[in-house]
C-alpha cells in the first residue's frame, strides 16, 4: 500500500469532485519505482469508477499520463508524484476531468491564446517546496491548451538523465529540448517569459490610490488588508506574492499555528487579501519613487502608478558571497536552498558557507543526504543556537572550518571545488566538492529607492514608531526596514502599523 489511511481519506473526498472520466496511460518496467507506481495507480483505480487505467509505451519508463477520454492531454508524471508533488497530481486529475483551475480568467485567456507547440519538461525532487508551483502551472497550461504538453520528472528516478543534462538545481524547466528556466515560477511568470505580458498603459491609466502597497510578503499582505478594511482605495503591487516566505520550508514559531510551510502560508495570505476590494498587480517590479502632487511609483515596465500614500514592504533576499564563480555556477552547483537542491547531491561532497542558524540547519539537513559537508564560517565561532551546534557536532560526516574567508568557487561547466583563506594563518586551502550552499543572511530590497528617503548603512529603510519614513506620505514595514528582528510575525505587525499610520496621515492631510 503506497498511501496511508489519512491521505486516502483526503484523496477520497477529492476524487468525488472529478467531473468526467480520466484515463491514466501507464508505462511500467520491472524496477522498484515501476512496481510502486503501479501500486499507486491500482489504489486510485479502486477508489473511483471515474479513473480508467491502460498500459502504454511512453517516452520514459516508469511514467504515466493523465488524459481525457479520446484525447492526449499532455500531462505526464515520470516517477511517482508523492511528497510535495502529490498535490500537483491530485490537481491534475481534477483539472483534466474538467474542473476549472483557480486562475484569473485573464490568465486563462492568455494561456488559450498561445500558438505553436510547447513541450515542457520539469526536473524536480519530491522534497522541493518550490517545484510544485512550476509543475502545477505547466499542468494547467497543458490542460487548457492542446499545443502545450508537460512532463514532471523526478530526478531521483532518472539520475542518468539528470547527469547527462547537467541538472544541478530544481526545479529546472526545459522547453522543446532547451533549458527554459529554473527556480520557482508562477503561471504569470512563465507566460511573461514566453512573451505574453500585460500592456503597461493599462496600469498607468489606473485612478490614483489612497494607499499603494509595494511588496506581497507578510508585511505587504497585512498592510493591504488593514488599509482595505478602512474602506479606502487600496492597491498592492508585487514581484511575486508571498515574497521570501515562499522559500521557507518549516515554520514553527508563527503563534497560534504549531507548524506550517512557507508556500502554504503564502497561499493563505493571497487568499485573505483577495477577500477584500484590493487591486492586486502581480509580477511587477518597482523602479523608482518620487513625490509630486501624488506619490508616483514607476515600474520596470515603464508604467507609473499614483497614490496619496505608499507603504514599502519589499522584503529582503539571500545575501551573496560575491566571489568569483558564485554567479557563473548558480544552478550548476551553487545553491541557496538545501531542502530543494540537496537531493541532487546525494552521495557527493558539498560545502555550506555560513555558521548562523540557517547555515547550520542547512548543514544538518544535507548531512543526511550527501557524503560529506564542510561548513565555512568567517568568524572565529559559529553564530547558530547551541541546540543546533550540538546536533551538528554529533554528525560524523561534517567538518567545521572557522576563520575561513571564501576566495573562489571553482569549476568548468559546473562546480568542482571551493578555495578559502585561513584568516589566522593567511594560508590558502582548496576543497574538492560538487556543491556550495550559500547561507549568510539577508540584504534588503531597497537599492531602487536611491536617495528618495533615508536608509541606514545596511540599506534598510529608517522608520519611526508609526512606520513613517523620512518622505512624507511614505511608510515602510517588514524586512526592508531597520526593524532589529526579521520574523514573519513581526513583519505582519509592522504592516498593520504602517497601514494605520498611512490612514492617520490621510485623515490629517
Amino acid at each position: 500500500m503506497i498511501l496511508d489511511a489519512d491521505i486516502k481519506a483526503q484523496l477520497n473526498q477529492y476524487l468525488q469532485l472529478l467531473e468526467n472520466d480520466v484515463l491514466l496511460k501507464v508505462s511500467a518496467g520491472s524496477d522498484e519505482v515501476s512496481k510502486d507506481m503501479l501500486a499507486l495507480v491500482d489504489e486510485l483505480k479502486g477508489m473511483s469508477p471515474r479513473i480508467i487505467v491502460e498500459t502504454a509505451t511512453l517516452e520514459r519508463t516508469p511514467s504515466f499520463s493523465v488524459n481525457r477520454i479520446g484525447e492526449d492531454t499532455g500531462v505526464t508524471f515520470a516517477g511517482i508524484p508523492l511528497g510535495h508533488e502529490f498535490t500537483s497530481f491530485v490537481l491534475a486529475l481534477l483539472q483534466v476531468s474538467g474542473r476549472a483551475p483557480k486562475v484569473d480568467q485573464s490568465v486563462i485567456d492568455q494561456v488559450k491564446s498561445l500558438e505553436g507547440e510547447y513541450r515542457f519538461e520539469t526536473y524536480v525532487s519530491l522534497t522541493c517546496h518550490n517545484c510544485p508551483d512550476v509543475v502545477q502551472a505547466l499542468n494547467v497550461m497543458s490542460a487548457l491548451n492542446p499545443g502545450v504538453t508537460h512532463t514532471m520528472i523526478d530526478g531521483a528516478s532518472f539520475k542518468d538523465e539528470v547527469e547527462s543534462k547537467n541538472v544541478m538545481a530544481v526545479p529546472t524547466v526545459f522547453l522543446n529540448g532547451k533549458e527554459f528556466g529554473g527556480g520557482r515560477m508562477s503561471l504569470e511568470e512563465i507566460l511573461a517569459k514566453l512573451g505574453s505580458t500585460q500592456d503597461p498603459s493599462e496600469l498607468s491609466n489606473k485612478e490614483p490610490f489612497d494607499v499603494l502597497v509595494v511588496g506581497g510578503g507578510p508585511a505587504g499582505a497585512s498592510a493591504a488588508i488593514y488599509a482595505a478594511r478602512k474602506g479606502i482605495r487600496t492597491g498592492i503591487v508585487a514581484e511575486r506574492f508571498g515574497g521570501q516566505v515562499m522559500d521557507t520550508v518549516g515554520i514553527e514559531n508563527f503563534i497560534g499555528t504549531k507548524y506550517t510551510e512557507g508556500p502554504k502560508l503564502a497561499a493563505t495570505l493571497e487568499e485573505h487579501v483577495k477577500e477584500y476590494k484590493i487591486d492586486i498587480m502581480n509580477l511587477q517590479r518597482a523602479k523608482s519613487l518620487e513625490k509630486k502632487d501624488f506619490i508616483e511609483l514607476e515600474l520596470e515596465n515603464g508604467a507609473v502608478l499614483k497614490s496619496k500614500t505608499v507603504i514599502l514592504s519589499t522584503g529582503a533576499r539571500w545575501r551573496k558571497v560575491n566571489v568569483p564563480g558564485e554567479t557563473e555556477f548558480t544552478g550548476k552547483g551553487v545553491a541557496y536552498c538545501a531542502h530543494c537542491d540537496g537531493p541532487l547531491f546525494e552521495g557527493k561532497d558539498v560545502a555550506v558557507i555560513g555558521g548562523g542558524n540557517s547555515g547550520i540547519e542547512a548543514a544538518i539537513d544535507l548531512a543526511g543526504i550527501v557524503n560529506h559537508v564542510t561548513v565555512l564560517e568567517f568568524m572565529p565561532e559559529l553564530k547558530a543556537d547551541s541546540v543546533l551546534q550540538d546536533k551538528l557536532f554529533s554528525l560524523p560526516n561534517v567538518t567545521v572550518v572557522k576563520n575561513a574567508q571564501t576566495k573562489e568557487i571553482t569549476g568548468t561547466d559546473k562546480v568542482n571545488g571551493i578555495t578559502y583563506i585561513d584568516r589566522e594563518t593567511g594560508n590558502e586551502h582548496h576543497v574538492e566538492l560538487a556543491g556550495v550552499f550559500v547561507q549568510i543572511g539577508l540584504v534588503p530590497n531597497t537599492d531602487w529607492l536611491g536617495d528618495s528617503l533615508e536608509r541606514n548603512r545596511m540599506g534598510e529603510i529608517v522608520v519611526d514608531s508609526r512606520g513613517a519614513t523620512t518622505l512624507p506620505g511614505v511608510f515602510a514595514a517588514g524586512d526592508c526596514t531597520n526593524s532589529p528582528y526579521k520574523q514573519i510575525i513581526i513583519s505582519m505587525g509592522s504592516g498593520a502599523t504602517a497601514a494605520l499610520g498611512a490612514f492617520d496621515y490621510l485623515i490629517r492631510n
